[in-house]
């Protein structure tokens, strides 16, 4: 029994000894160096248990050795890492990895991070690799082909993700021609800067992907009194602008990631001295 306080391990030692119901009190004494002598069944000296519980709570390993032979397995082969990590994240999930461990097994590879070899096996199932080949389940270097998988995974969620933006753009073709298109032909230089209307959604994509901005993602080109512009020298982009169609103001003009470039008040000028082209074009349709 225990008695009246804040602390979990408060027992009261003259209540008589009795086998009570498991809580945090017993969990807590149960994996904590109490004393050092203890005994178990044969069962469990059978099942691989050896007096040392590795750092997860005796509760709930020794159920586990007497329920799971994949727990047995784990520690018997010395893939503590693993067991552990089964083990503080839940052993259903064992499931889902068993036949690529049983390759490890077979390979004699030890895993010496359970959570970072199990982010790989995901990565590689989501590549298509076959996670049944020891060639990707048993890495020489476990981190390295952790950080490998990874960047191909990114790649090809990056290559997913501008797909599915073209298709966006597709679709909001005819809606941006509809709002923009009396601007469409507009451009201007000053003999080294030219800068001139994107004339497509398509265009905008592609002006966010190679500027690392949000022109695209944000849907600059639904916003009807925003003006897109793109600024290049020799056909490579510098900055891309927005101008205000209310007031005919450069709202912004940013270059790669949102960085304004040395070129950026020669821009800003540019386009201020043709801003009447755009006034013009408003007038047109009035």
């Amino acid at each position: 029994q225990r008695v009246l306080g804040r602390y979990v391990d408060t027992f009261s030692y003259c209540a008589p000894m009795a086998v009570r119901n498991d809580n945090e009190a017993y969990r807590y004494a149960a994996y904590s160096q109490i004393y050092p002598k203890f005994k178990v069944t044969d069962t469990l000296r059978r099942n691989g248990f050896e007096d040392n519980s590795h750092n997860i709570v005796p509760t709930e390993l020794i159920p586990a050795l007497l329920s799971d032979s994949r727990v047995e397995t784990l520690l018997k082969s010395g893939q503590i890492p693993l067991l552990k990590f089964f083990m503080h994240n839940g052993r259903r999930s064992i499931d889902s990895y068993w036949a690529s461990i049983r390759i490890c097994l077979r390979n004699g590879y030890h895993i010496e991070d359970g959570s970072l070899w199990c982010d790989m096996v995901d990565m590689l199932n989501q590549l298509g690799k076959d996670i049944h080949n020891a060639k990707y389940v048993c890495p020489t270097d476990l981190r390295a082909a952790h950080d490998h998988y990874q960047t191909k995974r990114r790649a090809r969620q990056e290559r997913e993700n501008i797909i599915k933006k073209r298709k966006e753009a597709m679709e909001a073709e005819q809606a941006y021609k509809q709002l923009k298109a009396k601007f469409f032909g507009i451009e201007f230089t000053d003999g080294i800067i030219r800068i001139h209307v994107l004339e497509s959604v398509q265009e905008h994509l592609e002006e966010g992907v190679s500027m690392h901005h949000c022109v695209f993602d944000n849907a600059y080109y639904l916003k009807e009194n925003s003006l897109i512009l793109s600024a290049t020298i020799e056909g490579r982009r510098i900055e891309t602008i927005e101008v205000n169609l209310d007031t005919l103001k450069v709202v912004q003009s940013r270059g790669v990631c949102n960085q304004n470039t040395e070129y950026h008040d020669q821009i800003v000028n540019l386009v201020n001295a043709n801003k009447r082209l755009i006034r013009q074009r408003m007038r047109q349709t009035a």
